[in-house]
């Protein structure tokens, strides 16, 4: 309810007039400086509305009094940023590879332009550490299946190994069981020949060198020291792209692997891939 309003002597401060169940409020005004703060903002709020846009409307927005655009903004601030990109991406364009390494700024554009190129399109395979995984190859190290000169790279990335380009790096190992070359027992002593060949604490079968140069020497070579030119891997060195585990060994002998790059030539311009050559041959791998 609503009454007068009187003095409290407790308080020294005169009342409201208003009660609730016997509660008085206080009339205690606010901190003079946060009145002035008040103030200023809303003569702030109004030169805004003024100066900027600031009320929608049915079709658009008011201008301002300025006239100013965020969007225009980036879109010049992108512009500008494009632009300077273009000088750069002729640059290595018009650059062999071995000269954008060896050119500071070249090199630093380029490193900038593939680990974003990297981070977007092949470490959803590789891993952001580009250390790889299961089935797919580890960067970091110095086995390459294709080779690992900066030459070799740029074109496993431009051609794509099983890709759609005409000539994409592709091998094809038999499949052994599939294709019924070898039975699953001469399978399983290939399986255990081929680990003893980066262990040595593992005998092989009697007979199993003799199968292998038969049936693998001409793509692995007859050291196992495996072959560029096929895309075929090093058995002797231990590094295993599927695992070396008796039961996965068996499965690649018998049905082989057909694991698939993308052919990024059409997909990235000439330019990120230059830069993604260069980023991956300086990871730590490369030859």
């Amino acid at each position: 309810m609503s009454t007068e309003p009187e003095y409290d002597e407790i308080t020294k401060t005169y009342t409201t007039g208003h009660e609730w169940d016997g509660i008085k409020e206080l009339n205690t005004p606010l901190p003079r400086w946060w009145l002035w703060v008040l103030y200023a903002t809303i003569i702030w709020s109004i030169g805004y509305w003024i100066l900027m846009p600031a009320w929608p409307m049915l079709s658009g927005h008011t201008k301002g009094y300025l006239g100013y655009s965020q969007r225009d903004t980036v879109n010049a601030e992108l512009q500008a940023a494009q632009n300077d990109r273009k000088v750069f991406s002729e640059k290595l364009l018009n650059a062999d590879l071995k000269t954008i390494e060896n050119t500071q700024d070249l090199l630093e554009f380029a490193m900038a332009g593939g680990k974003a190129a990297f981070g977007d399109n092949c470490a959803g395979c590789h891993g952001s550490g580009a250390a790889g995984a299961k089935g797919y190859p580890n960067l970091n190290d110095d086995d390459w299946l294709w080779g690992g000169t900066l030459d070799e790279i740029h074109h496993t990335i431009t051609v794509g190994i099983r890709g759609t380009h005409d000539d994409t790096r592709l091998s094809d190992m038999p499949a052994f069981l599939s294709d019924e070359i070898l039975d699953k027992g001469q399978i399983r002593d290939m399986a255990t020949y081929v680990r003893s060949l980066s262990d040595k604490t593992i005998a092989a079968p009697t007979g199993t060198a003799e199968l292998f140069q038969e049936n693998c020497a001409a793509c692995h070579g007859e050291n196992a020291k495996g072959s560029r030119d096929f895309g075929a891997p090093n058995l002797t060195d231990g590094i295993w792209l599927y695992g070396s585990d008796p039961e996965t060994l068996i499965t690649t002998i018998s049905y082989s692997r057909k694991g698939v790059m993308p052919t990024w030539a059409g997909r990235l311009d000439p330019a990120t891939i230059k830069s993604l050559a260069v980023f991956v041959h300086t990871l730590g791998g490369g030859e």
